[in-house]
C-alpha cells in the first residue's frame, strides 16, 4: 500500500465537511473497529459497539460519503460490508486551531483514542488472565508517564524519531508468526506551570546548599516493561502528534 492509500492528511479548508462529519465520537468508533478488526456490516459493528443496526449503518454511510470507508466484498448479497479505505488519519496542530469546529474535532479525536487507551488496556488483561498471551509478552508490555522539560524543537523531534523506530519495526515484523497486534499510544503534552517562561527564574536555580536543581520529575513514577504504549487510527500532526489509525492513529483510530 502506498503512503498515499495509506494515510489521509486531512486540511481544514478543503476538507472543513469531512471534519465535522468525523468528529462524532460513534463514527470515530466506528472508523477505527473497521481499521482493527477490518471489513464488516453494520449489524457486526452493532454488535460491537451495543448500537442498534440502524443506527450504525446510518453513520458507515455518513463515513462512506466522505470517503473515510468504502464497500467491501459481499460473503452474501445480504447486507453491506464495508472496509476502512485508509490506515490513518493525521493533520495539523496548526491548521486545525484556527476554528472553534477544527479544535473541538481534535479534542473529540483525543478523547476518542482515551478511550481506546482504556479498552486496549481491558483486553490485554483479560488476554493475560485467559492465557491467550504467551510469557514472552509479559517484560515488554508496559506503560509510562514521564516529565520532561522540552523546548518544541525537541519535542518535534521526539515525535518524528519515535514514528520512524515503530514504523520500521513494524516492516520488519510484517510476516512473523510470532507478531500480534500491539495497541501503541503516545503522547507529548506541553504543560504551563513550573516550565513555563514565567517560572525561568527557578528552573535553573541551585539548590540552597549549592548543589544542582533536582532532575525533572517522572509523572507518577510509575513505569514498567519497556514504557512505550494506536488503535483509533487517529494523528493529529503528520507523523506526529495525532494520527488516528486503529489501525490511530500516530494517535489512532
Amino acid at each position: 500500500m502506498s503512503s498515499e492509500q495509506r494515510e489521509r492528511i486531512l486540511d481544514p479548508e478543503r476538507d472543513a465537511a469531512a471534519v465535522k462529519a468525523l468528529t462524532h465520537p460513534l463514527r470515530i468508533r466506528l472508523l477505527g473497529l473497521l481499521r482493527q478488526y477490518g471489513p464488516a456490516t453494520a449489524s457486526e459493528l452493532g454488535v460491537r459497539t451495543g448500537e442498534s443496526s440502524a443506527s450504525t449503518s446510518y453513520h458507515l454511510r455518513v463515513l462512506a460519503k466522505y470517503a473515510f470507508i468504502a464497500e467491501a466484498a459481499h460473503r452474501d448479497g445480504r447486507e453491506r460490508r464495508w472496509r476502512a479505505v485508509h490506515e490513518l488519519t493525521s493533520w495539523s496542530n496548526e491548521a486545525m486551531a484556527a476554528t472553534d469546529e477544527t479544535r473541538t474535532f481534535v479534542s473529540a479525536s483525543r478523547r476518542a483514542q482515551l478511550v481506546h487507551l482504556e479498552g486496549a488496556f481491558t483486553q490485554y488483561d483479560e488476554d493475560v488472565a485467559a492465557g491467550r498471551l504467551g510469557a514472552e509478552w509479559a517484560e515488554p508490555a508496559g506503560m509510562t508517564d514521564l516529565l520532561y522539560r522540552l523546548t518544541p524543537e525537541s519535542l518535534t523531534e521526539l515525535w518524528e524519531s519515535f514514528g520512524r523506530a515503530v514504523r520500521a519495526l513494524a516492516v520488519r515484523d510484517e510476516g512473523d508468526p510470532r507478531a500480534e497486534q500491539v495497541a501503541v499510544f503516545w503522547a507529548g503534552l506541553p504543560l504551563a506551570g513550573q516550565g513555563s517562561a514565567s517560572a525561568g527564574a527557578l528552573r535553573g536555580s541551585p539548590e540552597p546548599d549549592g548543589s544542582a536543581p533536582p532532575a525533572p520529575s517522572d509523572g507518577s513514577g510509575l513505569s514498567d516493561g519497556s514504557g512505550l504504549s494506536d488503535g483509533t487510527g487517529l494523528s493529529d500532526g503528520t507523523d506526529g502528534p495525532d494520527a488516528y489509525g486503529t489501525g490511530t492513529e500516530g494517535e489512532v483510530w
